[in-house]
């Protein structure tokens, strides 16, 4: 299936290449940095892309763009999938995904992805069993390796390999038994002019740290289970059970684990927390224009907004801006022609708001389009969407567990038309 994966930097060097069946040579690169030239944004680069011989499927993280390399037609979603599991894999084991990082640690990282896939499939891919089979580094096993030229890679096979719940190690314990969950829900939104919402949808995920002893068996139910659409889960998951009574049980992973993912589509159901009043114009004679934006609070349920961040992608007349900001800072690239404008927390009692002059070019005819706004926020203690934990149950063992829930609200891409 994966015939090779290469890691590449911001900077389009090949850092790290892996290769499973044979040796595909690095110029099948080449149709990849044709298209990330074309891609204005690292972002916007296509994440499959069809060779005369090859399909390069590939997926950005951080920095890094992870670049795998499929002869045969395959799921591209199950190869996204797979990187992105190796991605975390390594931010699992290393603190960060990092360049410098996977160069220090080069001979682990080589170890975790000759586990990970087998001949170019996937075989061992939950963090537990692989840190059962290839232990993480620290500084004291690296002295020892060094000195004795022992390897992190362990003797045995992971019991958890040979058993019906290969992604529970057994026989674990732990002094205080907790188990919390953080539902983290992304707003990607359209506003046009008017303040009228074009398009809009929740992109949520569960993200669960349980360190518990033995083998506990968790229910865990929802309020409103019914709004959410197009659900994936960990493996862990009975599935007929959600499909009968929509209720989460599973037998947990040890430690930091995805749960779940879902989308809520519905547009009367996704509630935009904050509103726009902007005016930005620019003038048919004369060399500038005017610009005024003003932020308030819309649907925050009573919570604060938090980390506040509006930028505007300029057109490339625009020389400068002349700008007064009510609350927080502003900056503008004069190469980029990028206005970041950092509010911080929303005031709903004192609205921000950022106006002013900005100069253009003379002699040259007004931009055809007036630039987007694209905002940033965090909301914390709030599910946009209105989902709700109701209860969280444990089977199998005798003892209480601490347990804990937390909501927070992001803006993923969030723009305002002008």
């Amino acid at each position: 299936m994966i015939h090779s994966l290469f890691l590449i930097n911001h900077s389009g060097d090949i850092f790290l290449e892996k290769h499973w069946k044979s040796v595909i040579s690095r110029s099948v690169c080449d149709y990849f940095f044709e298209a990330k030239e074309k891609a204005v944004e690292p972002e916007n680069v296509p994440p499959v892309l069809q060779t005369p011989h090859h399909y390069l499927i590939s997926i950005l993280r951080g920095k890094l763009f992870f670049l795998s390399i499929v002869q045969t037609e395959v799921a591209p979603l199950f190869v996204i999938e797979f990187l992105h599991r190796v991605a975390d894999t390594f931010q699992d084991y290393f603190g960060e995904c990092s360049e410098s990082t996977i160069k220090d640690n080069v001979v682990t990282v080589y170890e975790l992805l000759e586990e990970m896939l087998d001949n170019g499939f996937p075989l061992a891919t939950e963090s537990n069993v692989l840190k059962e089979m290839i232990r993480p580094p620290n500084i004291l096993r690296s002295v020892v390796n060094t000195l004795t030229g022992a390897s992190n890679v362990g003797d045995s096979l992971p019991t958890s390999q040979l058993s019906n719940v290969p992604w529970r190690r057994a026989g674990v314990k732990y002094t205080n038994n907790e188990a919390y969950f953080d539902v983290i829900e992304e707003i990607d939104a359209i506003v046009d002019k008017s303040g009228t919402m074009v398009f809009a949808e929740i992109q949520g995920v569960i993200e669960a740290c349980v360190k518990l002893t033995g083998m506990p068996d968790l229910t865990l139910s929802f309020m409103n289970p019914r709004l959410l659409d197009d659900v994936s889960f960990h493996p862990c998951v009975r599935f007929k059970r959600w499909e009968s009574e929509r209720v989460l049980s599973f037998i947990p992973p040890d430690g930091n684990f995805t749960l779940m993912t879902y989308h809520v589509n519905a547009q009367n159901l996704v509630a935009i927390p904050v509103y726009v009043k902007q005016n930005i114009s620019f003038f048919e004679t004369g060399s500038c224009g005017r610009l005024d934006i003003t932020i308030g609070p819309k649907q925050t349920m009573g919570k604060t907004v938090e980390g506040l961040v509006v930028t505007v992608h300029m057109p490339k007349t625009v020389l400068n801006a002349n700008l007064t900001a009510s609350q927080g800072n502003y900056t503008f690239d004069l190469t980029t022609k990028v206005l970041v404008w950092d509010i911080g927390k929303l005031n709903p009692q004192k609205l921000p708001n950022l106006k002013g002059t900005l100069n253009m070019q003379i002699g040259v005819p007004k931009p055809e389009e007036n630039p987007s706004i694209n905002i940033d926020l965090k909301i914390q203690q709030l599910a946009i969407s209105g989902l709700k934990v109701n209860r969280l149950d444990m089977y199998g063992e005798k003892y209480k567990p601490f347990k804990g829930v937390k909501y927070v609200t992001k803006a993923g891409n969030f723009q305002v038309r002008t």
